[in-house]
């Protein structure tokens, strides 16, 4: 059974998004405040994380940093009624998976929680092992990069999108398809966001001069081997 943990101060919300997820079958965990999010964090094993943004004693931003420094890569989505473009990239670079703005349908919800698990594997659905790019490995089960004794823990959207433009080396895959596989729509904020990663994984690819992750301009990126 798939775990999750739900930190919500909102009752009233939290009642309702544990009522929906209880329904469809899965197991949750709710807290009304950072703090006690982090407690349980420490004291269960969880398949993913539910955070809204402004709680109370430890704010939703410093419980996803503490889980991500804890060594945690368990999917992170953050519930929030904050929508500026600054709230998301700043969630995405602590780590976040998605970011799911309020008021918000439990539908849509519940699509990115299964749409996540799909990516992750953690349904036990057949997959490679690993994936070789030009003097790095693409660990699939362990979600990691390595080159040589370097080993990078990757999050699951860093993950899901390396994989995705290793699984198609050399060919141009348009952002529209990408936002719309790893983040289930294409707007303007999540496109913003996409860059964020982009950049990221650059980084992360440096060290081997024969992979260059190249932007199309209007078109999408190109991982080139």
């Amino acid at each position: 059974m798939i775990n999750i943990l739900l930190v919500e101060d909102d009752e009233t919300l939290g009642f309702v998004v544990e009522d929906n997820l209880l329904q469809e079958g899965y197991c949750v965990t709710r807290k009304k405040d950072g703090k006690l999010g982090w407690e349980a964090f420490n004291q269960s094993s969880f398949d993913i994380c539910l955070l809204d943004v402004m709680l109370p004693e430890m704010d939703g931003f410093t419980l996803a940093e503490k889980i991500r420094s804890a060594g945690n890569l368990m999917p992170i989505i953050f519930l929030t009624a904050k929508s500026l473009p600054e709230d998301r990239i700043r969630g995405f670079k602590l780590g976040g998976d998605d970011y799911l703005t309020k008021p918000f349908s439990m539908e849509e919800l519940i699509l990115r929680i299964e749409a996540i698990l799909r990516r992750m594997d953690v349904k036990a659905t057949a997959s490679p092992l690993g994936i070789s790019l030009g003097s790095y490995q693409l660990d699939l089960k362990n979600q990691r990069l390595t080159y040589g004794a370097t080993c990078i823990d990757l999050t699951a959207r860093e993950m899901g999108l390396l994989k995705m433009l290793a699984e198609r080396p050399n060919e141009i895959i348009p952002r529209e398809e990408i936002l719309s596989r790893l983040w289930g729509k294409n707007d303007y904020f999540l496109g913003r966001s996409l860059d964020v990663f982009i950049s990221r994984l650059r980084k992360y690819l440096n060290k081997d001069e024969n992979l260059r992750l190249v932007s199309v301009h209007g078109v999408g990126f190109r991982l080139e081997v």
